[in-house]
C-alpha cells in the first residue's frame, strides 16, 4: 500500500470522505503554499490570503462531498476554483471598502537589496490596479504555471475569453508600469 506522500491528491481526497485526518494533513501540507501564494497576488493582503485558504481547506473537511470524483475532476483544478471564488467574494465584501495597502501586508526578506523591493512594490502595485479577472487571469497563467485551458475551465470562461483577459490584462500592467518609470524618471 502507497504512503499517503505517495498518493494522488485525488486518492487522498477519496481517504478524506471517510474522514482520515492524515490525509487531510497530507493535502493542506502539499498545497497550502501554492493556495495561499494565489490568494495573496488576488487580495494583496497577508491575513485575508491565510484566512481565505484555510477556510477553503475546512471547507472540503467539514464538506468532502463537494468533490466528486466520479466527475474525473482533478483536485487541483477543482479547489483552485474553490479558492478563486473565495477571493472573489471576499473582494465584493470589501469592493465599497478601498483600503491603502499597508507596508507589512508585503513578504519582507531581510536579503532582499532596496532596488528589488521597490520593484517587487512597483510590480504589486500595478498588479492590484489590475480588473480582479485580469489579475485572476494573469496569476493563473504566469505565477502559477497553469495552462490557458486549466485557467479557463477554474475562472468559468471559454478559452477565448481567457486569452483576451491575459491580453488586456498585459497591455494594461505594461501601461501601469510604463507610467510608474515616467513619474520615477521625473522625479
Amino acid at each position: 500500500m502507497k504512503s499517503l506522500e505517495q498518493q494522488a491528491d485525488e486518492e487522498l481526497m477519496v481517504l478524506i470522505k471517510a474522514y482520515n485526518h492524515d490525509a487531510f494533513s497530507e493535502l493542506v501540507r502539499r498545497h497550502s503554499d501554492r493556495f495561499y501564494s494565489l490568494s495573496y497576488r488576488t487580495l494583496f493582503n497577508q491575513s485575508d490570503a491565510e484566512d481565505i485558504v484555510q477556510e477553503s481547506f475546512l471547507k472540503i473537511w467539514h464538506k468532502p462531498e463537494l468533490w466528486q470524483e466520479k466527475r474525473n475532476a482533478k483536485f487541483i483544478t477543482w479547489f483552485y476554483r474553490i479558492i478563486v471564488n473565495a477571493c472573489y467574494d471576499l473582494n465584493k465584501k470589501k469592493s465599497s471598502q478601498e483600503l491603502p495597502l499597508a507596508d507589512e501586508d508585503y513578504p519582507q526578506d531581510s536579503e532582499v537589496d532596496e532596488v528589488s523591493q521597490q520593484r517587487f512594490s512597483t510590480v504589486e502595485s500595478a498588479l492590484k490596479q489590475l480588473p480582479e479577472r485580469q489579475r485572476m487571469a494573469l496569476n493563473l497563467c504566469f505565477y502559477e504555471g497553469l495552462s490557458n485551458n486549466e485557467a479557463a475551465e477554474i475562472m468559468g470562461l471559454r478559452l477565448k475569453a481567457l486569452q483576451s483577459l491575459i491580453m488586456r490584462g498585459k497591455t494594461n500592467l505594461k501601461a501601469q508600469l510604463n507610467i510608474t518609470e515616467e513619474r520615477n524618471h521625473e522625479k
